[in-house]
């Protein structure tokens, strides 16, 4: 199970940092937490994600006011999936 999180955190990890995202690889879950632009707010980021490219990530601010500036997204989809969503950034970014 390790090596498959690690697998499909690798693939979203490296591909939102490709688009110029700022996403680190976590060392212990299977949550990636993801910096969203400066003067966003991680609930309308989340919100526009889910609108515009169908996609589901956690707004940071849920997890607390160090949150805000970040969203959250978790590995427990397929590699293909994971690649799915990232070719779906790509068209919105």
């Amino acid at each position: 199970m390790c090596v498959l999180y690690q697998q499909r955190r690798d693939i979203l990890a490296d591909g939102l940092n490709a688009l110029g995202w700022q996403a680190n690889k976590p060392r212990a879950t299977f949550y990636v937490w993801i910096r969203i632009p400066p003067k966003e707010n991680s609930i309308n980021f989340a919100g526009r994600l889910l609108k515009d490219a169908d996609i589901v990530a956690t707004p940071g601010v849920g997890f607390g006011k160090y949150g805000q500036g970040y969203i959250r997204m978790a590995l427990t989809v397929s590699r293909e999936r994971i690649r799915e969503a990232l070719e779906r950034i790509k068209k919105i970014s």
